[in-house]
């Protein structure tokens, strides 16, 4: 089949009939008509049966259908691969982060960073770390930056910092004179807990279960500045990463490091086989010293 077959046979399917598929096409009925019937010639065989007017798929059309829609979706992100790489090479500093380091370091990052550079144009998203792979490899974003981010063909991963988990609790005298705490020292006690589909909320049930504490579990969240802020309010105690802990934003509150520790890496990522332009290495270097600044404070 060609392309434009595949592209009608694909419309017709999902689209139900002709007419519906020349709209979504933006091209007249005769044309879809014409290219499905010159597919079905060179196939061999019927991919719809007209049924009381109605375009039923046969079995080969609805086998055809699941590689079909494979290699459709191959096509559509061909085409925003092409779109972005025009806007990679508009002098644009594409970035996104996850959230944890939207709301403080990328901006403080991007601020700094323009008082010296005072051209760059950034485009800048706030992503979950699949989101992130994801715009990697559609071209869409040039640098993405994540806690402990798993391998992932073809994305180059670079450590900028190490971290730690610290515990956040809204009053600084609930653990009296301690400098750092440890499991024990959260028992029984109204607990924020990281939802495990992160990698650190991975990290950190996978200690949570070798301690065997069973925390008093209030609510989970997937944002760590939400758990902070629910930290803030009163909600009870948590166990977030350290950017979040060190952020002004989220409210207020009272932090210790955890003990025995628990590192995690923080990282920047982009396309290995991608070169970047001079204005993103500028930044990629600039923003990996943001990070250890904050880490020092």
């Amino acid at each position: 089949m060609r392309l434009r077959q595949i592209e009608v046979f694909h419309a017709v399917y999902t689209n139900g009939s002709m007419t519906n598929a020349a709209a979504k096409l933006n091209v007249s009925q005769p044309s879809v008509s014409k290219v499905l019937a010159h597919a079905e010639q060179q196939l061999g065989y019927r991919l719809f049966d007209r049924v009381k007017g109605k375009l039923i798929p046969t079995p080969e059309a609805h086998q055809l259908f699941s590689h079909v829609r494979t290699v459709f979706e191959d096509v559509d992100r061909l085409r925003h691969v092409a779109v972005n790489l025009k806007a990679s090479s508009a002098g644009r500093i594409r970035v996104a982060s996850t959230p944890a380091f939207g709301l403080e370091i990328l901006p403080r990052a991007v601020t700094t960073f323009r008082e010296k550079h005072s051209d760059a144009i950034f485009d800048i998203e706030t992503l979950h770390l699949d989101e992130i792979h994801h715009a990697l490899q559609e071209s869409r974003i040039d640098i993405g930056l994540a806690f402990d981010p798993s391998a992932r063909p073809g994305i180059e991963r670079k450590r900028l910092a190490k971290a730690r988990f610290f515990v956040l609790a809204h009053s600084t005298s609930e653990f009296g004179n301690k400098t750092t705490l440890t499991f024990d020292d959260l028992k029984g006690r109204p607990f924020i807990g990281l939802n495990s589909r992160s990698p650190l909320g991975q990290a950190l049930s996978k200690y949570l279960d070798a301690s065997e504490l069973a925390p008093n579990v209030v609510a989970w969240t997937e944002t760590y500045h939400i758990a902070k802020a629910l930290v803030a309010s009163g909600a009870g105690i948590t166990i977030t990463d350290e950017i979040t802990a060190r952020s002004s934003i989220g409210g207020d509150v009272g932090m210790w490091p955890l003990e025995p520790v628990i590192n995690f890496d923080i990282a920047l990522l982009q396309l290995s086989d991608s070169p970047l332009s001079l204005a993103t290495k500028r930044f990629k270097q600039h923003l990996g010293k943001t990070v250890r600044d904050m880490l020092k404070s």
